[in-house]
């Protein structure tokens, strides 16, 4: 997908990118539009070809990387510091300052690609971790209410978990979700 509120720039981009292979999805002037063009067409990547990144395609590119994460390459004339730190913030995965010669195009897109990826394996791992630590800190809550309520060991409050939850056919943690709130209603 290729935004660019120029038209003449735009027609000469989307040459350049099907002589290179690509295949432009649509070319977006308005960056209003582009949040629900993009969950409408979910391109591989997006393309932002401007002068200076504005505060309207910043915010919609913020809310693409939040809500239908894709690669993001920018090509800007604009080399000020705070300009590259905004669009990195919002999800850029490229912020390319006058590099549009055509041999230049396609590596930038592939680094941008590639950062991209690495960048959504981290950001799932740490939602893995996150969501680990917390069923962990659910479970040893709920085996503290066991111990306390049933006057058990730590050890005897993990098997009666465990077992609870076989028998239930669900998780540890679903489990210990449910012990906690038990415990604030009847508490």
């Amino acid at each position: 997908m290729l935004v660019d509120d120029t038209p003449e720039r735009a027609f000469y981009l989307s040459l350049v990118l099907e002589r290179l292979g690509y295949e432009v999805v649509a070319e977006i002037s308005d960056p209003h539009k582009l949040h629900d063009e993009v969950l409408r067409l979910s391109p591989d990547a997006i393309i932002v070809d401007t002068d200076s990144p504005s505060r309207d395609t910043l915010e919609n590119l913020c809310a693409i990387t939040e809500r239908c994460p894709r690669p993001i390459v920018m090509f800007a004339h604009d080399p000020a510091r705070e300009s590259i730190r905004e669009a990195v913030r919002v999800g850029v995965s490229a912020y390319v300052v006058d590099g549009l010669a055509p041999e230049r195009i396609t590596p930038i897109i592939e680094t941008a690609v590639a950062r991209f990826e690495a960048f959504q394996a981290v950001r799932s791992e740490l939602h893995s971790v996150r969501t680990k630590l917390s069923e962990r800190k659910m479970i040893e809550r709920a085996k503290g209410i066991l111990m306390k309520e049933k006057k058990l060991s730590e050890d005897e409050a993990y098997r009666l978990m465990r077992k609870l939850a076989m028998d239930r056919n669900m998780s540890l943690g679903a489990l210990s979700e449910q012990v906690i709130t038990v415990s604030r209603l009847l508490g």
